[in-house]
């Protein structure tokens, strides 16, 4: 049954739609058997830096309960630490709010993904700078709040097939557990868990909130949608995760373009979570709220989802040595013009490249498509089991 209100399901899929819409190991092909490099730039990369003790990102199911607890009390920690004046916005989106100087730093690397929000999705910029936002959580999680453990990743495959009933919402321990769907009779706060009260200030100051929505895509707009009846789950499942891995030999743009799409596993997973994974408004929030995916990384799960994504990215990469450096896309988000997007699903011209500068708003240097292409290349150093 599908408990979000249909005047803020429509607006919120009109966000991540027509403006701006937001396994399993297989025996791998190292980087280094990558034999034929496609790319002509690639001879910069930054294969001299050292990577010789790679951390190994695990499911979330695979961490001891200590490991687990120390994910949740470093995000804890991340959002009682203050503001950083270091957080220097760079697009000023008309859908979003100004920096809250009263926020946490947390709220301030959720305001990164709110600023940038139409430069990362539907160009060249998705994957790769998600691996990199990625990557930085856990680095900051480290360096600001003392986590011991390994970025873990959400293997939303395995939950396919009952997600609101899977194990994964069970655990409400108050330490080391994610906690579960939220109370309908208060704005669906979660109030269970580690997460319970984890204080945000976008869009407005509220608490964390899931909202289970089996529907997600009803009243969707056509031909973003073509299925409004569409259950989530179907495309997150087992099947459907293999079809990427194993699909698109030498395709960075089909890839992409299968997992981005709008009824595609990315967004279904962010829709059918609800609440802040889904960019729905707090109850109380100001009618100058704007649904949408810019404060989507509001629920630490966020980052466990995008680790499944980059995931499926590093598995296909490591597939076939023909995928390994592909890479394609443009700067210019065009999903609100159908047809564009037909001719450019990863973005319209000006294209990308692995030179292009993977953006920071001032909290971060940056980086390049090229230092974040190779997971053991020496500035990356991680690995998936």
């Amino acid at each position: 049954m599908t408990r979000t209100s249909l005047p803020q399901t429509v607006s919120t899929m009109l966000r991540f739609g027509t403006f701006i819409l937001s396994l399993f190991s297989l025996p791998f092909a190292r980087p280094d058997e990558a034999a034929e490099v496609v790319l002509a730039d690639i001879e910069s990369s930054p294969s001299s830096l050292s990577c010789t003790a790679p951390s190994v990102r695990r499911e979330w199911r695979m961490l001891s309960l200590d490991e687990r607890a120390d994910f949740i009390r470093a995000a804890n920690c991340l959002a009682r630490l203050p503001h950083t004046p270091d957080l220097q916005p760079t697009v000023f989106p008309f859908d979003i709010p100004p920096v809250n100087e009263s926020g946490s730093y947390y709220d301030d690397f959720v305001y990164i993904h709110m600023d940038l929000n139409t430069k990362i999705h539907y160009t060249g910029h998705f994957f790769p700078w998600h691996r990199w936002y990625i990557n930085t959580y856990e680095t900051i999680l480290r360096d600001k709040c003392g986590f011991q453990g390994v970025l873990p990743y959400w293997n939303w495959s395995m939950d396919a097939t009952d997600f609101e009933n899977s194990g994964f919402w069970k655990d409400p321990d108050p330490v080391s557990g994610l906690g579960g769907w939220g109370d309908p009779r208060d704005d669906y706060a979660v109030k269970d868990g580690g997460l319970a009260g984890f204080p945000l200030s976008y869009p407005s100051p509220h608490v964390l909130r899931r909202n289970f929505t089996f529907m997600p895509f009803m009243n969707a707009p056509w031909p973003w949608s073509t299925n409004p009846y569409f259950h989530g789950n179907d495309s997150f499942t087992i099947e459907e995760v293999g079809k990427m891995i194993n699909g698109f030999t030498g395709d960075f743009v089909g890839l992409q373009t299968e997992l981005a799409r709008f009824q595609g596993s990315h967004n279904s997973l962010h829709f059918i979570v609800g609440g802040d994974l889904g960019g729905t408004c707090p109850w109380d929030a100001p009618p100058t709220c704007v649904p949408g995916p810019t404060f989507s990384v509001n629920d630490p799960i966020f980052f466990l989802h995008h680790a499944m994504v980059d995931k499926i990215w590093y598995d296909w990469q490591n597939r076939d040595p023909a995928n390994f450096w592909q890479f394609s896309g443009g700067t210019v988000s065009v999903l609100e013009d159908w047809p564009e997007f037909q001719r450019y699903p990863t973005g319209a011209p000006p294209m990308m490249s692995l030179g292009s500068a993977i953006m920071a708003d001032g909290m971060f240097p940056e980086s390049t498509v090229r230092d974040v292409m190779n997971t053991t290349g020496g500035y990356l150093c991680y690995t998936y089991q």
